[in-house]
C-alpha cells in the first residue's frame, strides 16, 4: 500500500512539474509576440513618404523633446496614433472573434464572417447617409452608437437561433452569411441613394481605413479593451470549460445560457467600436484566434491574451504591408486582410471537411 501511495505522490509531483513547463512555454510565447508586436509597432511609425530608421523613431517616442520638431510631429500626431489603433483594433477584433468561436463551438465564427461587422458597418452608413440616430439621445455620438445597437442586434439574433433545439453549427455558418448579404444589401442600397460626398465616407466603411486614426478614437477603442478583456478573464474558467461541451459545463456549475449572453454582448462591443472608427476589417476575428490557439492552446488564461496579441500583430504587421507594396501610397488595410484571410479561411473549410470525413 505504502508503494502505490509512494508511487501516485510521485506521479502527482510530475503532474506539477509538467503543468508548469508547459505553463511557462506559454508564457514564454506570449513574451515572444509582445516582442514582435513591439517590433512591428516600431516598424510602422518608421515608414511612410518620409522613412525613420528605429533609432529615431524610439528617441522620438521616449525624448520627444530633444528631437526636431518635424520628426516630433510626425510621430506623436501622424504616424503613433495609426500604428496605436492598428494595436487596438486587431486585438478587440481578435478577442471578439476567439469569444465568438468559444461559446458557439464553431472554428468558423467570426464578427466579419456571422455579419455581425457587416451590421455595424450598416448602423455607421444609417448615420452616414440618412443621419438616422437609433438613439437619439446622443446625436453627437450616433455613429459609434448607430454600429454597437446594430451589432448587438445582429448578435441576439445569432444567439437566439443557436439557444433553438436541432440547430447545428453548419446553420449558424450559413445563417451568418445570410446576415453578410443581407446588411451589404442594404448598405448597398444606402450608396445609391447616398450624396457624393456620403458615399465617400460610406465607401470609407466597407474598404477599412487607419488613416483617420486620431488619438480621441485610440483612447475610445484601447479603453473597451480595457473595459471588457478583464470581464473576459474573470469568466476564463467558465468558458474553458464551456469548449468541453454544454452538459459538461453545466455539470460544473457553470450558468451556459448567461455566459453565453453576457459574451455575445461583450463581442458586439468589441466588434461595433472599431468599425465605427476605422470601417469593415474582415478576417482579423478568425485568422487572429486560430493562430492564439496553435501556439497557446484553449486555455483562457493564455489563450485571450494570446488572442489580443495575435490580432494586435497581425493589423499591425499588415499596415507595415500597406505602405510598402506601393511606394508612395497607402492601400486600404480591409483589402490586405481580406486577401490574406481569404486562403485561411479556405484552409479551415478544407480541414474541417476533412474531420468530418
Amino acid at each position: 500500500m505504502s508503494a502505490i501511495i509512494d508511487t501516485s505522490g510521485e506521479m502527482r509531483v510530475e503532474t506539477r512539474h509538467s503543468y508548469r513547463a508547459l505553463a511557462g512555454r506559454r508564457f514564454a510565447i506570449l513574451v515572444l509576440l509582445s516582442v514582435a508586436l513591439l517590433l512591428s509597432v516600431a516598424a510602422d511609425m518608421a515608414l511612410g513618404p518620409a522613412r525613420y530608421n528605429l533609432g529615431q523613431v524610439v528617441s522620438a517616442v521616449l525624448s520627444p523633446s530633444e528631437v526636431g520638431n518635424q520628426l516630433r510631429v510626425v510621430i506623436w500626431d501622424i504616424r503613433m496614433p495609426i500604428a496605436l489603433m492598428a494595436v487596438t483594433v486587431g486585438a478587440c477584433l481578435s478577442v471578439a472573434g476567439a469569444q465568438m468561436q468559444t461559446i458557439l463551438a464553431n472554428p468558423l465564427a467570426s464578427p466579419f464572417t456571422l455579419g455581425i461587422s457587416a451590421a455595424a458597418g450598416f448602423g455607421a452608413a444609417m448615420a452616414l447617409v440618412a443621419g438616422v440616430a437609433i438613439f437619439p439621445a446622443a446625436v453627437e455620438y450616433m455613429i459609434p452608437i448607430n454600429a454597437f445597437l446594430m451589432a448587438m442586434l445582429a448578435s441576439l439574433f445569432i444567439y437566439g437561433v443557436s439557444t433553438l433545439r436541432g440547430v447545428t453549427v453548419e446553420t449558424i455558418v450559413l445563417l451568418g452569411i445570410a446576415l453578410v448579404f443581407t446588411f451589404n444589401a442594404l448598405l448597398s442600397l444606402l450608396e445609391y441613394l447616398a450624396s457624393e460626398q456620403a458615399l465617400a465616407a460610406v465607401v470609407f466603411w466597407t474598404m477599412g481605413s487607419l488613416t483617420k486614426a486620431t488619438w480621441p478614437k485610440v483612447a475610445v477603442t484601447a479603453g473597451v479593451l480595457v473595459v471588457v478583456i478583464p470581464l473576459f478573464a474573470r469568466n476564463a474558467w467558465a468558458l474553458t470549460a464551456l469548449r468541453l461541451g454544454d452538459d459538461k459545463a453545466a455539470s460544473f456549475g457553470v450558468n451556459v445560457r448567461r455566459l453565453r449572453l453576457e459574451t455575445m454582448m461583450l463581442v458586439s462591443l468589441l466588434a461595433a467600436i472599431p468599425v465605427s472608427f476605422v470601417g469593415t476589417i474582415g478576417f482579423i476575428g478568425l485568422v487572429g484566434p486560430h493562430i492564439a490557439r496553435m501556439v497557446v492552446g484553449e486555455d483562457q488564461r493564455f489563450f485571450l491574451p494570446g488572442s489580443a496579441i495575435c490580432g494586435a500583430l497581425l493589423l499591425s504587421v499588415t499596415s507595415v504591408v500597406s505602405k510598402v507594396l506601393i511606394p508612395g501610397a497607402i492601400l486600404p488595410i480591409g483589402v490586405i486582410t481580406a486577401l490574406v484571410g481569404v486562403p485561411f479561411f479556405f484552409s479551415l473549410i478544407f480541414t474541417n471537411r476533412r474531420r468530418a470525413w
